[in-house]
């Protein structure tokens, strides 16, 4: 089994090295941790010790407590709250679709994603929207355990290189489990094709209203977005399993990347409105552009 180092080649690393200083957090957990709160009447009184992890920023390390214990440990302040990024990735058989796949881009952006907070001493959690084992459809199928530092990134790899894209899943049920499991709010990122027919708008608008900083990223085929079929075809819905003939003419064309298109805005102006951010990539475009763009915070 792959071991997820594929996933972040060395030359990307540098780039989301340069990239994660920029990074800003608008989540408000509560919890102690490494980001400074933007709350009236903070206080940046000590609050308490942590031990030292790898990727911790070396200003914050108590080196008197260091000098007396020879044991590394890492102030905390009660101003300070403790960042939680959650990957909520869809691995329904829908993400299989694509060369490379959806489901392979969406890794390589939970990857990038993942280094860049495990880099800031955030937390990362990733969780897995997907069938259970036996079952034709799910909602919220695997949860991984938060990981802290660099130290976790091979193990957050491995998660990620873990999934695979099968069955139906519905995708509004696994959000509102995902809040379920979240003890406080944090950075909750999406990555989907979201072709969900569900009331996924109104998961997310519980996720915006719990006070979770919300990041949409629809991951695409190219010929999703553009596609060039023409003639009659049995189309196999790749989640069910159904089988539809059609007659694929340049209006039949023309009526799907309509619909496209309305899915594209409903998810741009959900974002516009709620103050969240929308991405939107396809499986042939790099990956830098994408992560630049999540740290801009942009709407595409």
């Amino acid at each position: 089994m792959s071991d997820g180092s594929g996933l972040l080649d060395p030359g990307f690393v540098r780039e989301l090295e340069a990239l994660r200083r920029r990074v800003q957090v608008r989540a408000r957990s509560g919890g102690a941790g490494e980001h400074t709160a933007k709350r009236r009447g903070g206080s940046a009184e000590f609050q308490e010790h942590r031990p030292y992890v790898p990727g911790d920023d070396l200003r914050r390390v108590d080196w008197l407590a260091y000098a007396r214990t020879g044991e590394p440990v890492v102030k905390l302040f009660r101003a300070e709250e403790d960042v939680v990024l959650r990957l909520l990735i869809d691995g329904s058989a829908s993400l299989g679709f694509g060369d490379p796949s959806k489901l392979e881009v969406a890794r390589r952006i939970g990857a990038a994603l993942g280094y860049l907070a495990l880099a800031g001493s955030q937390r990362v959690q990733v969780m897995v929207a997907q069938p259970r084992a036996g079952a034709d459809s799910g909602a919220l199928g695997r949860v991984g355990s938060p990981r802290r530092g660099r130290g976790g990134l091979p193990a957050l790899l491995r998660e990620l290189q873990q999934i695979d894209a099968h069955g139906a899943v519905e995708l509004a049920t696994a959000i509102d489990q995902t809040l379920q499991r979240a003890a406080r709010p944090g950075v909750l990122v999406v990555l989907s094709d979201f072709f969900d027919a569900g009331p996924v708008l109104a998961a997310l608008s519980r996720a915006r209203a719990a006070g979770h900083d919300l990041f949409l990223i629809q991951v695409l085929a190219r010929n999703e977005i553009e596609p060039d079929f023409e003639g009659d075809f049995a189309l196999v819905d790749a989640e069910t399993g159904q089988t539809v003939d059609v007659t694929l003419d340049p209006s039949a064309v023309d009526a799907y990347v309509l619909r496209l298109t309305g899915l594209i805005e409903e998810l741009r102006a959900f974002c516009k409105r709620h103050g969240a951010s929308y991405l939107r990539t396809t499986t042939d475009e790099p990956l830098d552009g994408v992560i630049r763009r999540f740290v801009e915070r942009a709407v595409d």
